[in-house]
């Protein structure tokens, strides 16, 4: 018998070596890596133009800022993320101010931040040349370690129950009654479905990509909904838990979003509980009450009398109409919708719920997922532990354990609970069978009407562009402050490639059926030269709307027509770093609806075993093709 709190305990441990690592990476950065760089790198605004600052809904004082250089790199600024402001003098040194923000809502180059206080506005505005970077995000870590000694110390409650029940191979509870029938989903989504509603304790979903996994949640969730009031509904990030709040949008389910969607559009925006606060009838009179407290507080600096029974019946008031909105938002929302890390806001205090539905879940460190289990009765989990991993930055901590997820956990100690969706309506089967082989045990099949859909016929779905057997000279290196690794002859074949592939499909070709591409690297110094190569190149200008760059983990949860993989390593000692992470590639390989392309080094990468055999699996196709060619 494994002992949970001892496992937690160390956790706690690997968690606190993370933080420290992730603080010390954070102080090293700040203090030596050069302004242009962070820019670059999507996590700092600079030069910034000072807008309005004013009150929102919420009663927080905020501020809007607006970036007015490099308004085309992608950066890294959502919402709830912890950001500093700095000036910048006449020699070019940098000054921070002494506080920290959050952002409240973001939107092109306009930032909306929340700021402690009113002095802080006047910092601001007392600084020329002006800018904003990530911070480090001291909040979500504190949350976590809160969470992890509230279910440590749980005793004789639900949440110590399943704590033990999650660490150990201890009989899970089901209901008795008849499965429905879904007869729109396919068998293993519909047994999915059927497994959560006959859960007690715990459910998890295991869906490889392109299974349709958000839309068994989907179902499951709304078949819980005639079973129970409400539900809560997390996820890891804002974009998975924005994906699937619209989804049960379009279901026509009522969702309250706590927190800022990352996609901002007026549908998303619709359901956030701080738009839907705004557009309470009693919130007119809410608002006049805090006007006229903060000018009453404001007077009171130049003496004004009776003061405290003035401010007594204000705040009375506030809190009266404050609670009554809140009953009435939450009392007609079905599902409540937030990140981990949002489900400990102040406006979720004290609620719990029946069950709680964690998507994304092997993204989600353990920590994370014990925040919003306290407030649950039982657990709805749903993801792919063969996909992307935690982002963790601490060696140590990973060898420790700390990437160990809590899906993972339950799958290990429970494998009773999971459901695999076996059926992928994404890709040309000839892209999804390595993966379903390598990942899957060969489970995993394609949906008739997709398994061998393409763009070209006698086409092979997979082309692997060996740099190796080509007469060029390629070669990773190691460029800038942080020692980001680019391949530069890489980078200008993978475009070169793509262009004639286009070239190959006709312009009209592309542009009428909308053929979308994705460009992607592990390498996030590879990403931003290709990002610049498509920019720089007159070919792409008609295509760029059609053309997204990023890293792998940019990439998570999407798809795209067309995928072209630049692999960057290429040396002679067969190194490939975090290549190894073969969940990554998993993810990677399996973005391209029709065509994916890969750009590497077959000397380089096949020392390892995974890409040994996925360059012969794609060499195997390319003879098969040229065989079916020859005869036809």
């Amino acid at each position: 018998m494994v002992s949970p709190i001892l496992e937690l305990q160390r956790q706690r441990m690997l968690l606190n070596m993370e933080y420290e690592a992730e603080r010390d990476e954070f102080k090293r950065q700040t203090e030596t890596m050069g302004l242009g760089r962070k820019v670059k790198r999507g996590d700092c605004w600079w030069p910034l133009r000072l807008g309005r600052s004013y009150y929102n809904s919420l009663n927080q004082l905020v501020v809007e800022v607006t970036r007015t250089a490099d308004t085309d790199i992608e950066h890294n600024f959502e919402y709830g993320r912890q950001v500093m402001f700095f000036s910048v003098d006449g020699a070019d040194n940098i000054s921070y101010l002494k506080f920290t923000a959050t952002v409240s809502y973001v939107q092109d180059d306009r930032m909306v931040v929340v700021v402690p206080d009113g002095d802080t506005v006047a910092q601001l505005q007392g600084r020329e040349r002006l800018g904003v970077q990530l911070a480090m995000d001291e909040h979500t870590y504190q949350l976590m370690f809160r969470a992890l000694d509230r279910v440590i110390s749980a005793k004789g409650n639900r949440l110590a129950q399943l704590r033990d029940m999650f660490y150990n191979r201890s009989k899970v509870e089901k209901f008795s009654f008849a499965p429905p029938r879904f007869p729109w989903l396919n068998p293993t989504q519909e047994h999915a479905v059927n497994e959560v509603l006959l859960a007690k304790d715990v459910a998890i979903v295991h869906g490889p990509p392109g299974t349709g996994k958000t839309t068994t949640m989907v179902e499951a969730i709304y078949e819980t909904l005639r079973r129970e009031n409400q539900v809560l509904v997390c996820a890891q990030s804002n974009m998975a838990v924005d994906w699937i709040s619209e989804r049960l949008v379009d279901r026509g389910v009522e969702v309250l979003r706590i927190g800022n969607p990352t996609k901002v559009n007026d549908k998303m925006l619709g359901f956030t509980y701080e738009r839907r606060f705004e557009a309470h009838p009693d919130y007119p009179q809410l608002w006049a009450i805090r006007k006229a407290m903060r000018e009453l507080r404001a007077a009171k600096r130049r003496g004004s009398e009776s003061f405290h029974q003035k401010m007594d019946r204000l705040r009375s008031r506030e809190t009266e109409l404050e609670l009554r909105i809140n009953n009435e938002l939450f009392n007609s929302a079905r599902v409540i919708s937030c990140t981990l890390a949002g489900s400990a806001s102040r406006v979720l205090q004290g609620m719990k719920f029946a069950t709680l539905f964690i998507d994304e879940a092997a993204q989600a460190l353990e920590a994370a997922c014990w925040i919003a289990i306290a407030k649950a009765g039982r657990v709805v989990l749903a993801g792919d532990h063969c996909q992307l991993p935690p982002t963790i930055k601490c060696l140590d901590a990973i060898k420790g354990g700390l990437a160990t997820t809590l899906m993972e956990r339950i799958v290990e100690s429970n494998p009773q609970v999971v459901t695999l969706l076996q059926v992928q309506y994404r890709m040309n089967d000839d892209i999804m069978r390595f993966s379903s082989e390598w990942f899957y045990g060969g489970k995993v099949q394609s949906a008739p009407q997709v398994k061998y859909r393409s763009i070209l016929d006698y086409d092979t779905p997979i082309t692997w562009i060996d740099t190796a057997k080509l007469d060029i000279e390629a070669h990773e290196e190691l460029v800038g402050e942080t020692y980001g690794r680019i391949n530069r002859v890489e980078a200008h074949l993978t475009i070169d490639t793509l262009q004639h592939y286009f070239e190959r499909l006709g312009k009209h070709h592309v542009l009428d059926e909308r053929l979308d591409v994705g460009i992607i690297s592990p390498y996030r110094a590879q990403v931003q030269y290709l990002r610049r190569l498509v920019r720089k190149s007159e070919f792409f200008k008609p295509f760029r709307h059609l053309i997204s760059v990023n890293t792998v983990d940019g990439f998570q949860g999407q798809e795209r027509d067309i995928i072209v993989i630049s692999m960057v390593r290429q040396n002679d000692d067969g190194q490939i770093g975090f290549l190894r992470d073969l969940r990554r590639m998993n993810v990677a390989i399996t973005r391209a609806r029709m065509k994916l392309f890969i750009m590497g080094d077959s000397t380089t990468l096949t020392r390892h075993p995974f890409y040994r055999k996925l360059y012969s699996y794609i060499k195997d196709l390319g003879e098969k093709e040229e065989e079916r060619n020859e005869k036809s």
